[in-house]
């Protein structure tokens, strides 16, 4: 179980390696003023498209108007010459047209705010965009900042401030037991030499014996002269 960890972790930390590396800031920021570049143009696509409706429904207004204006001089005429059922015909293709003008009208009304949310949606995205790259810059710049500080982490990292810590200490117990050496040293250098010179003056009771029976002889000798 313990070498799957261990291949786990060590496969987890290469893909998030590689993750890190696909998710560089400023080619993220690049793409994301693409992406937006690529929803202005669709906008300005479709406001151009609403805009030809609207131009389109406003000519057809303006071309019902026109029947309506037409019918309405027929009817007038008919009634004038006394041709009413022409008239009749004339006011009932008039008041068609005018149904259909009204419902053309309202959708002309419908399709100017249409027109109107596109355009300010259109507005908004490209303020944003504008907002987005004056704060493009300044982030490119900060990134620039951050990886130039996160190299430099890098390279003071090989300087352990721990590792040398401890060789500090190990060589300040070095330096605390030599000088315990030294003073251990001195503390038995006097007891050893009271030693030896108690043993230097050391005399056996054998040759302390021999000595004062040569002094005895002698006294002897010295009494019978």
């Amino acid at each position: 179980m313990g070498i799957f960890k261990r291949l786990k972790t060590i496969t987890m930390a290469e893909i998030n390696g590689l993750l890190d590396g696909i998710e560089d800031p400023i080619a993220m920021l690049n793409e994301y003023s693409r992406e937006m570049e690529q929803e202005i143009a669709k906008g300005q696509k479709a406001l151009a498209r609403q805009i030809f409706v609207e131009k389109k429904q406003e000519g057809l207004i303006s071309e019902i108007k026109s029947l309506v204006d037409k019918r309405t001089r027929q009817a007038k005429l008919a009634i004038e010459q006394g041709d009413e059922a022409m008239a009749k015909l004339a006011v009932q293709e008039k008041i068609n047209k005018e149904n259909e003008l009204q419902l053309y009208v309202d959708q002309l009304a419908s399709i100017k705010g249409q027109t109107q949310i596109l355009i300010e949606k259109l507005d908004q995205l490209k303020e944003t965009y504008n907002q987005m790259q004056q704060k493009k810059s300044l982030l490119a710049s900060r990134a620039n900042v951050a990886q130039s500080m996160k190299q430099i982490q890098k390279v003071t990292v090989r300087f352990n401030t721990d590792d040398i810590a401890r060789g500090v200490a190990r060589a300040e117990e070095r330096i605390l037991m030599m000088e315990a050496e030294v003073q251990a040293g001195n503390e038995f250098a006097t007891p050893l030499a009271q030693f030896d010179a108690a043993y230097n003056s050391y005399v056996s009771e054998e040759e302390l014996s021999k000595e004062l029976e040569k002094l005895k002889n002698e006294k002897e000798k010295v009494a019978a002269l």
